[in-house]
């Protein structure tokens, strides 16, 4: 056989294993079309014989093989357990319902637990039934918890009429009323945290010394710039450098300017210069820190209305919030405060700080029942992010709720 011989004969017999080998793969990956999932083997891999276009038709794309499916109508072939992945992640993250941090705020709320509501469950575990000497009781429970005389005699009447007679001696039922006259009492109209409904939003921060006007400011910012929103500080406290000096300190930790003036400085020239540099730098937040005013002393009151008038001639409807702080460890001391601001300020709502530093919590329900202030934000610690929004079913949930010393365990 000559060479030329041999070499046909090689190139036939490499044609044929081609040939062969080619048949054999596409019998092994061709797959019903009812069965193959877009992006498969199935679906990128030649088509036999029999899957060529007819003539004149345009020809396939490498994922024409298979139509998608429908949505909520998946291939067969998908397991159970993909199905439910599959719905999982077609549903946006904002529906999905974040999940409250009750632990840190029954922790933060844990002196007021470990007294006054543990003397409250004390006292329903002790006694099956409210009887007159049992009312006594919860009434000295309430007044020493800082509840107030006049919130704790509307509370008694309260449960006196809206309990039946044999709900009087079911301790289970006396709780579950306990709680729902404390949630209707916190839920004050206009609650929740700061609504920014003007550009730049002014939040005028007032209330006495020492009870921690720049630390909740500093808190603020700190939040509302970890959320992107540009933040202005006005250092109004202008009778005390240590004050500037400490807002400036947060001013730059959260990256937010800080608008001051000289010591001693007129302070309403703070402010209006301060609401025209936020209007002129696009902010979307002013803080307008301000000097302690002592409740009682009329002049310091009347300084604090001037700066709120002069802030409104620099932008009108300014400022948009007034929040009044008040340090819980105070007590009915608090309330006192309150009354007197809210006289002589529009308040729109209560800061309350160093809550978890007393055992008279029940102040809250005070500030709520007498004034109609609604409680915006609680402090629970150093940290920034232990100042809280305040939401009345959470708090009544932390403070009665499941736990050590709650008022469910007397069920």
């Amino acid at each position: 056989m000559t060479i030329a011989a041999i070499a046909v004969a090689l190139v036939i017999v490499a044609v044929v294993v081609a040939v062969l080998s080619r048949r054999r793969s596409g019998g092994a990956l061709q797959a019903p079309a009812s069965k193959a999932l877009p992006g498969s083997a199935a679906s990128l891999s030649p088509a036999g014989p029999s899957a060529a276009p007819a003539p004149g038709a345009a020809a396939p794309s490498r994922d024409a093989s298979v139509a998608p499916a429908p949505r909520g109508a998946p291939p067969e072939s998908l397991s159970s357990s993909l199905l439910v992945d599959d719905s999982v992640r077609s549903v946006p993250p904002a529906a999905v319902a974040p999940a409250r941090d009750l632990t840190s705020l029954r922790k933060g709320l844990a002196a007021t637990r470990s007294v006054f509501v543990a003397r409250l469950t004390a006292l329903f575990q002790q006694n099956k039934a409210l009887d007159p000497g049992t009312f006594e009781q919860l009434e000295e429970i309430m007044l020493a918890g800082d509840v107030g005389p006049k919130t704790t005699q509307a509370i008694l009447l309260r449960l006196r009429e809206s309990l039946g007679r044999a709900e009087l001696r079911d301790p289970a039922a006396i709780g579950v009323a306990l709680r729902a006259e404390a949630r209707r009492i916190l839920s004050v109209p206009g609650g929740g945290g700061i609504r920014l409904t003007a550009k730049p939003t002014v939040v005028l921060m007032v209330g006495v010394n020492g009870v921690g006007k720049t630390t909740t400011i500093g808190k603020l910012a700190t939040r509302y710039g970890a959320s992107s929103k540009k933040v202005v500080l006005a250092a109004g406290d202008t009778f005390r450098a240590a004050a500037v000096q400490q807002l400036e300190v947060w001013g730059k930790r959260v990256g937010a300017e800080v608008v001051r003036g000289k010591e001693g400085a007129d302070p309403g020239a703070v402010a209006f210069d301060a609401t025209s540099r936020a209007k002129e730098v696009g902010a979307d937040l002013l803080f307008v820190d301000t000097a302690g005013r002592l409740h009682t002393k009329a002049p310091l009151m009347d300084e604090i209305k001037k700066v709120r008038k002069t802030i409104a001639k620099a932008l009108d409807g300014a400022p948009h919030e007034t929040l009044l702080v008040l340090d819980a460890t105070t007590g009915q001391n608090g309330l006192q405060q309150a009354t007197l601001f809210r006289e002589a300020l529009d308040l729109t709502g209560v800061v309350l700080t160093k809550l978890d530093g007393t055992a008279k919590g029940g102040v809250v329900l005070a500030i709520c029942d007498e004034l109609r202030i609604p409680v915006r934000y609680v402090g629970l610690g150093e940290r920034a992010e232990d100042l809280r929004e305040f939401h009345p079913d959470e708090f009544v949930e932390a403070l009665f709720g499941a736990g050590e010393g709650s008022i469910a365990a007397a069920s």
